[in-house]
């Protein structure tokens, strides 16, 4: 192709097979279509109702897309990508599936076109590795806890409600930057809502369970924490050896070993034991009787947060054999153990090891725990996401400043794939378009008022202001989002779009014997 022609459109072809990559293009439409209403500041909820008439009204995109009755399977590949965007990011989800529906509808009408789909797959992925790039030029780092912009971050995650806001902000500056900059560390996971709670932050976890032995007094700190990541019960034996004499008498030897073992825990000065398990009735009740307070039935991420709190290290069932020296090197050590009588949990509180904070979160009604947690921890993801890679203007602004980018970027492409770089160019258009139209205004008129303007004036940050209508600094406004929520959501939606318009043939498997 000479420059000339370089970039002019290929006549309608009839002869590409576009069939299962229209059909794939319909489906990813619906999925999108069913969160589009919710995104911007007057974006509205969707009911999700099933075939009991249970009721959910939310406008958290993942929780849609993940209840939706979705069988085919590029709905589940949207599906899924949403998942991965809360899972990494915990907030975007619509956008990304917005940017995905709308690369693979580009996409589509290219194919449509004669445009060799292999060329229009490398045209959006070279296009996206430089919108990447140029997205994080053009983000503004955050240094500081005290920065105003994670308050005004904080506060739009979480719907504008200045409770969460500020028991996120009261949580991250507890937590402390360097532990949000840790890559396995979840701020959004420190968050519980609670119909009888009342909202406040604490230093310490909350345990996923109560005690097994309720009957005896909290303990006042400080307190020994043994962390059991197995079952607190004798080994088993399979039960074709219980059939035989053998069997039968290394089962009773195994318990008085089991027994011996929990004897010598008691003599041990350890004040909770918490066991990723289950915990034998027998072992319960000399531990009962010896003041140890014992949680069972705590999961793995939940084990592995407490030992790091409170500076233990889980031990498995046949670690409970060491020595009182060798087993006093794995317990850990924390101010205070005590039972919440509204929750019905434990409050661990002042852990030896690295700092933690719980956010509890008060909600009306039970109906909405669910929605007041999603949130919370919505905001929480928001608020760490800033303080890792810092914050674009919000709105559909900073995507739309990139297909300007984009745009320019097509012109230095050679080949075919200069269609691909091009619709990711459009596709970058629609995050701006819906938060418009959910606003009331006509997105067509308003997105290329905007476009113009922004490269008039040579700014990144110009979008609409959706209670009047017209073009406004997003930055000025405090409308803003964090950077790793946008890059990932392009990441992933160009993932996503390109694996579908990759699909040529839909074949339905036999099935399975």
């Amino acid at each position: 192709m000479d420059s000339g022609d370089r970039h002019k459109v290929p006549p309608i072809n009839d002869g590409p097979k576009t069939g299962a990559l229209r059909s794939n293009a319909e489906v990813v439409q619906r999925m999108a279509s069913a969160v589009a209403g919710t995104l911007g500041p007057k974006g509205l909820d969707t009911m999700l109702v099933d075939d009991r008439g249970n009721v959910i009204v939310t406008n958290d995109g993942v929780t849609i897309l993940n209840m939706m009755d979705a069988q085919h399977p590029a709905a589940r590949m949207i599906a899924n990508i949403s998942k991965a965007q809360q899972d990494e990011v915990g907030d975007g989800t619509t956008t990304a599936t917005l940017l995905a529906a709308a690369l693979v509808e580009e996409g589509e009408k290219q194919v449509s076109r004669g445009v060799p789909v292999a060329k229009v797959i490398a045209g959006i992925r070279k296009g996206v590795r430089f919108a990447l790039e140029r997205m994080q030029e053009m983000a503004n780092p955050i240094w500081d806890m005290e920065d105003e912009w994670l308050q005004r971050i904080a506060y739009t995650a979480g719907r504008e409600q200045e409770d969460i806001t500020e028991l996120v902000m009261e949580a991250a500056v507890m937590v402390g930057r360097e532990k949000l900059l840790e890559k396995h560390f979840k701020l959004s996971e420190s968050v519980v809502a609670h119909p009888r709670a009342e909202s406040s932050i604490f230093a310490g976890l909350l345990t996923q369970r109560g005690r097994v032995n309720r009957t005896r007094p909290p303990v006042d700190g400080p307190v020994r924490v043994l962390v059991v990541a197995d079952d607190l019960k004798p080994e088993p034996v399979d039960e074709e050896s219980l059939r035989t004499e053998a069997g039968f008498t290394k089962q009773e030897k195994l318990k008085q070993e089991f027994e011996a073992t929990v004897l010598a825990l008691v003599e041990q000065v350890v004040d909770l034991i918490v066991v990723q398990g289950e915990v034998d009735p027998q072992a319960e009740e000399l531990l009962t009787d010896a003041d140890r307070m014992v949680v069972q039935g705590v999961d793995e991420r939940e084990i592995l947060r407490i030992a790091e709190h409170t500076g233990a290290r889980p031990i498995k069932r046949t670690g409970l054999k060491k020595t009182p020296e060798e087993l006093n090197e794995v317990l850990g050590l924390c101010e205070e153990a005590e039972d919440d009588p509204i929750l019905k949990r434990i409050r661990i509180l002042g852990g030896q090891g690295k700092p933690v904070a719980t956010i509890l979160v008060a909600a009306p009604t039970e109906e909405l725990v669910d929605e007041r947690e999603r949130i919370t921890k919505d905001a929480a993801a928001a608020v760490q996401a800033a303080i890792r890679g810092g914050f674009l203007p919000g709105g559909g602004a900073a995507e739309l400043a990139l297909a300007r980018e984009v745009e320019k970027y097509r012109d230095t492409v050679q080949g075919t794939e200069a269609f691909g770089v091009a619709a990711l160019a459009e596709a970058l258009h629609r995050p701006m378009a819906q938060v418009v139209d959910n606003a009331g205004f006509n997105p067509l008129e308003k997105v290329e008022e905007v476009k113009a303007l922004q490269w008039k004036r040579q700014s990144a940050s110009l979008g609409i202001d959706c209670d009047r209508g017209a073009v406004c600094d997003m930055v000025d406004m405090g409308v803003v989002d964090p950077l790793p929520v946008k890059y990932h959501a392009l990441q992933a939606a160009s993932e996503v779009s390109t694996a579908i318009l990759r699909i040529h043939t839909v074949v339905r498997m036999k099935k399975a014997d």
